[in-house]
């Protein structure tokens, strides 16, 4: 029957310990003696022997120490590859052959730590060491490192009680491992209380609403400057305590995979960089400290470069970034799109649909095929719906984008009530994930449009005051739908009345600046539309008179300021007269080309004094 005894005490510095001697002979058996002018206690079985001094501890015979990894701590990376791996393991005389990579001993296993030491290189706050009574282990020490190794060094290195400082479970755990009915083991655990007591209290109070308010801190800073806990200790403690809240370790924990994987293949690609990120940006959005991913990325990434396509844009990596983090649902992390997700995926698009880019279309094609595979193996069917969610968005922007290009920049557009309550609705959705956000994508770069016209500009101011008009219940879509009616047809008008007074103009006028000839003129022209029955009452006098002001215009332009223009090369000038004329850059484009074929001039200096505007 395997018994145990305990001995508990405190050293004068702040250090607790345990040391638990297991064994079915435990009781029969003197293990410990305390040297009283030394201070110091020594625990001792044949071959083994340990010494808790004042200042540290010496040790001879077989064994080692062991504790769980703080988070950060540089690791072998081995360990670093399991992450079932979660307790450091350090045996006596023992040495990595860096040749091979493999660990090997010797029989020099006698050494001594300080306290401080302990303390550092270990566990801030707990750690262990063990040695092992047994007449079935070999009689050299390094063989007895081996088969200690070999029978223990699985647990040790992955019981979770190591953690949990259940000392109860860990005997339990290991003394079977033995294989000697007869064996005793022997376990001192250390205790630095000082660390203890700054480790419970931020964690009590971090673990309250992940955050320290200005007092908490400084009930911490009192707490280390009466047990003089140094800088880094405090640090190492507060991170490892940040990282084990469970809402932070599911994240943290996967950008660690993910650079164990990059670690072995010594470069992180675009895809991985893109998870990278996205668990990030999780972290911001879930208070997550910045300092667990910066010690992550010195412990694991040294230098490894990032490979990305040699023309890949900012707006495609963080496609690929949002995209990606889609699919840690798998990790139960959390990673549903949100709004300024879905903000950034509408810019993208828009942007990728202003150059003609279409990796992001690509980007897409490959995230709906990657949903619909991993459903079919099993995922979770609300992937489907997180996919939904995206392309419901995607192609709201293509329906507002489309239409009011037509509406811009185009001529003749039939709209109807149906397709201007699908703008409010657009809208609404819109700005519900940003405010302002359905003119930023679809009005404030077209107001800076040059080629935005006199009309287009007329129907887009119509439109925005309308629909917010029509969200407000201050007028209905059928009186916004007359409204724009209204313009469409004055623009309609307007073409048809250009096209015939500069067709009469050009025949049987030489001049129209005075009044008269514009008032014949004008019958002329009114009688000539009703005639093929264009118009059923005269054109308004308004629109008449403005219509003979840009040919006017066009005239003075096309006579005087254009050749100066073509021999000069002044791309000034032209520029002066597009911003002042109050002619459509559309419809000035279209009188200088056909200026250009008329005198058989070489149209490529045209576009040369066009790019010179940009």
């Amino acid at each position: 029957m395997q018994k145990d005894i305990r001995l508990h005490g405190h050293l004068g510095n702040g250090i607790e310990y345990f040391v638990l001697v297991v064994g079915t002979e435990a009781y029969q058996r003197y293990f410990f003696n305390i040297v009283q002018e030394h201070g110091e206690l020594r625990i001792f079985s044949p071959g083994n022997e340990f010494v808790l001094g004042p200042h540290g501890v010496a040790y001879e015979g077989n064994g080692g120490y062991f504790c769980e990894y703080m988070f950060g701590v540089e690791q072998p990376p081995t360990d670093l590859s399991k992450p079932d791996i979660i307790n450091r393991l350090v045996m006596y005389g023992a040495r990595t052959d860096a040749e091979r990579g493999a660990v090997r001993f010797s029989e020099r296993t006698t050494g001594t730590e300080s306290y401080d030491t302990i303390f550092f290189e270990g566990n801030a706050v707990c750690n262990y060491f063990f040695f092992v009574h047994s007449r079935k282990l070999p009689r050299r020490l390094k063989e007895q490192q081996e088969e200690l190794v070999r029978l223990l060094g699985k647990a040790l290195k992955r019981s979770p009680t190591v953690g949990e400082e259940r000392d109860d479970l860990l005997v339990s755990e290991l003394y079977p491992l033995l294989q000697d009915p007869a064996a005793q083991l022997f376990i001192v655990k250390l205790i630095n209380t000082h660390h203890k007591d700054y480790r419970d209290l931020f964690r009590s109070l971090y673990f309250r609403s992940k955050k320290i308010a200005d007092d908490d801190f400084a009930r911490l800073v009192n707490l280390a400057a009466t047990h003089r806990i140094d800088r880094y200790q405090q640090e190492r403690m507060r991170i490892d305590v940040m990282y084990r809240h469970p809402l932070n370790r599911r994240i943290v924990d996967e950008y660690c995979n993910i650079l164990v994987a990059c670690n072995g293949r010594n470069e992180i690609n675009p895809l991985d960089n893109a998870r990278l990120n996205r668990l990030k940006t999780l972290s911001v959005r879930n208070k997550i400290p910045g300092a667990l991913f910066a010690t992550l990325d010195e412990l694991l990434k040294k230098g490894r470069y990032v490979q990305q396509a040699e023309d890949e844009e900012e707006y495609i990596a963080e496609t690929r970034e949002i995209l990606q983090g889609f699919f840690l649902h798998e990790r139960e992390i959390d990673s549903s799109i949100d709004r300024v997700d879905m903000l950034t995926l509408l810019r993208s698009k828009k942007r990728a649909v202003s150059t003609r880019d279409h990796r992001f279309d690509q980007l897409m094609l490959d995230f709906s095929r990657d949903c619909d595979e991993k459903i079919r193996d099993g995922a979770d069917p609300m992937l489907m719906e997180g996919f939904s969610y995206i392309i419901t968005y995607l192609d709201r922007l293509d329906t507002t984008m489309s239409l009011i290009g037509q509406l811009a920049f185009m001529e003749n557009v039939r709209i109807s009530e149906e397709m201007l309550l699908g703008l409010v609705e657009h809208k609404a959705a819109f700005d519900n994930l940003a405010k302002g956000c359905f003119e930023e994508l679809f009005l404030r770069e077209l107001f800076n449009n040059p080629y935005l016209g006199h009309y287009g500009r007329l129907k887009m101011n119509t439109l925005l005051e309308g629909i917010d008009q029509v969200q407000q219940d201050q007028q209905s879509a059928r009186q916004l739908y007359i409204r724009l009616s209204a313009i469409d047809q004055e623009e309609r008008l307007s073409l048809l009345l250009l096209e015939q007074v500069r067709l009469r103009v050009r025949n049987f006028y030489s001049t129209f600046a005075t009044k008269a000839d514009q008032d014949a003129l004008r019958r002329e022209v009114n009688e000539e539309l009703k005639a093929r029955k264009r118009i059923k009452e005269d054109v308004p006098e308004p629109l008449f008179l403005q219509t003979v002001k840009i040919l006017q215009t066009e005239a003075g332009y096309l006579q005087n300021l254009l050749p100066k223009i073509v021999a000069q090369k002044d791309v000034a000038a032209r520029e002066e007269f597009l911003a002042s004329s109050g002619l459509d850059r559309f419809y000035v484009e279209e009188l200088e080309r056909e200026y250009y074929e008329n005198n058989g001039l070489d149209i490529e200096e045209l576009y040369q004094i066009r790019q010179g505007l940009s």
